[in-house]
């Protein structure tokens, strides 16, 4: 804190802590330190208290049985990594990490010989399956080339051999006897699919009646020629005769 200006007489003896002011002027004087120090020193910080004995813990007969197992438990992991560090060394590696990295890298190898292998196996399969159905596909056209061919040889054609080879009723594996006898009642039932004149009940054989032509043109030929009137010539004299060339005879 900064000096007042105002001039105050001060004791010659300068002590190590003293106020600048005397009187009722040194009552309005504070400092951060909070003031003089306390008689006696600062107070000592009271021991802290000691820590009692623990608490002693009670097992029960599950506890004592768990603590068993997991000391078990361990002893037998100890004992399994000691048997297989002898075994690693016996088979020649230094340590059983050695032992870990063979058996890895030997497993990888035979998942790599598999894997080629199963994609081998595939290959196969999808060719052989591709074979197959070539073959289904080819015995199905050579099944309906045959089919056909019976039919045209008892008369259907054109459309008619699409609508016969389409009622045709005979199992897959039906042979050129079946398929035969199946064709000839097919035949029996719809003779019109090989070529067998329509019956006048159909109304699909009658022939159709052509509308009469519209304004005199022709609907099924040419018109009738029509019988001439008068003698020849006639028509040219009359024609004369009226524009004033020729008179009428």
């Amino acid at each position: 804190m900064r000096r007042p200006t105002q001039h105050h007489n001060t004791p010659t003896i300068q002590s190590a802590w003293v106020h600048p002011y005397a009187g009722v002027p040194a009552l309005g004087v504070f400092y951060n330190d909070g003031g003089d120090p306390p008689a006696g020193g600062a107070p000592s910080p009271q021991d802290p208290p000691k820590p009692g004995p623990p608490a002693q813990r009670t097992f029960t007969q599950d506890d004592l049985t768990a603590l068993a197992a997991k000391e078990k438990a361990q002893g037998e992991r100890a004992g399994a990594r000691a048997a297989l560090e002898k075994v690693a060394a016996d088979l020649g590696f230094s340590n059983l990490d050695d032992a870990k990295a063979f058996i890895e890298e030997g497993r990888k190898a035979k998942e790599a010989r598999l894997s080629e292998q199963e994609k081998k196996e595939r290959d196969l399969a999808d060719r052989e399956a591709r074979a197959d159905a070539r073959e289904k596909a080819a015995a199905e056209r050579e099944r309906i080339a045959n089919r056909r061919a019976i039919l045209v040889g008892l008369g259907a054609t054109g459309v008619d051999l699409e609508d016969a080879v389409a009622l045709l009723r005979v199992p897959d594996d039906a042979d050129d006897t079946t398929i035969t006898e199946a064709a000839e009642a097919l035949k029996g039932r719809r003779g019109e699919l090989f070529g067998a004149a329509r019956t006048a009940a159909d109304p699909s054989a009658q022939t159709p009646q052509l509308p009469p032509a519209p304004s005199g043109a022709p609907a099924g030929g040419p018109p009738a020629r029509q019988t001439p009137t008068g003698k020849p010539g006639d028509r040219g004299r009359e024609m004369a005769r009226l524009r004033g060339h020729k008179p009428a005879a």
